[in-house]
């Protein structure tokens, strides 16, 4: 079984739907009658596709998609009355949020810490400058000099679930983090309503859990970060766990020959130059993949190894870097197409 990763909206969803097509050939009269049941929605600004297995309650796959969008309506930084539109309104106040936004908004802050503010929920003034989703153009650079000076994860403190911000111009983003916690949780509810196997695929971010009809090992397919119209660079195999691919190719603009991509440096205020293009985590969670990948991403590879050594959640990695190495790191079992 083969997923693309990877933020294709169309075409990954359709990749998705064909490939969960051919599985259902080799499973029995029985595991057809128990699922899967499978369902595409859009949110959290890309496609949201859950497949349950194991089960014949529609009712499930449905809970779970109304869960997914009832988590964006506590972490979206547009959705007015959200958890983080609240913090980022409050003009310096206390704020209490949920403690699932809490959770979250601790370990973006943890993160700042272990990789020296590179990995920065407080990135919201510079992400909404650049725009990438709207103008798709190169801010001017006193604007950007403005919005770099307002980006410090120190500037948020968390005491339980009361948040304020020490500056009330900080802008928190959890863009970078949030999708991980959400399919987490959706596996979670997924397997305790009584699934034997689900995929969540949100995005970047794929959560497989429990088993698959036929038993087998899941299989991934990861999208090469230099190919320009969705290419697969290969296969990862594993069992329940989160596969979380990130690369400068997922969302990035052209200005007089130059190509500006979404990841974006704190310290400079401009996307982060790194000799990682591509990377591919295998984490125990979502959550921690997302953090790790986008990570990667920012510290380039010789720091982001470090930081996969020291987290314990991670699993393994596949690293492509900008000359065309591939780097593995740590438990990956990675087929090359």
């Amino acid at each position: 079984m083969r997923f693309c990763v990877g933020r294709m909206p169309g075409s990954a969803v359709l990749c998705l739907i064909l490939l969960l097509t051919g599985l259902l050939s080799g499973c029995s009269s029985n595991e057809l009658e128990l699922g899967p049941l499978s369902e595409t929605r859009l949110m959290l600004d890309t496609f949201c596709t859950i497949t349950i297995f194991g089960t014949a309650d529609e009712s499930l796959l449905t809970d779970a998609l109304d869960l997914c969008a009832w988590y964006e309506t506590l972490f979206s930084k547009t959705i007015a009355g959200s958890d983080v539109w609240q913090i980022n309104y409050s003009e310096g106040e206390p704020v209490t949020v949920s403690p699932h936004t809490a959770e979250v908004i601790r370990i973006g802050l943890e993160y700042g810490a272990l990789t020296d503010g590179m990995f920065d929920i407080t990135i919201g003034r510079l992400s909404v400058l650049w725009d990438f989703g709207g103008s798709a153009v190169v801010p001017r650079e006193e604007d950007i000099v403005v919005a770099r000076a307002l980006v410090d994860y120190r500037k948020v403190s968390l005491d339980g679930s009361v948040v304020r911000l020490q500056s009330p111009e900080v802008r928190l983003d959890l863009g970078g983090i949030a999708k991980g916690y959400i399919a987490d949780r959706l596996a979670e509810f997924i397997m305790d309503g009584g699934a034997k196997g689900a995929v969540i695929y949100l995005g970047g971010d794929v959560v497989v859990a429990g088993e698959r009809p036929d038993g087998a090992p899941w299989r991934i397919a990861v999208r090469d970060p230099f190919g320009s119209g969705g290419e697969l660079l290969g296969v990862v195999e594993t069992g329940a766990a989160a596969v979380v691919t990130s690369g400068i190719y997922e969302r990035k603009f052209e200005e007089n020959d130059v190509i500006y991509h979404h990841i974006l440096d704190p310290f400079t205020g401009m996307p982060v130059r790194s000799d990682v293009v591509g990377v591919t985590v295998i984490a125990e969670n979502a959550l921690i993949g997302d953090v790790l990948s986008t990570s990667a991403l920012l510290l380039g590879s010789e720091r982001a190894i470090l930081l996969f050594e020291n987290a314990p959640e991670f699993i393994g990695a596949l690293l492509v870097l900008e000359d065309g190495e591939r780097l593995k790191v740590g438990e990956i079992a990675f087929e090359t197409l």
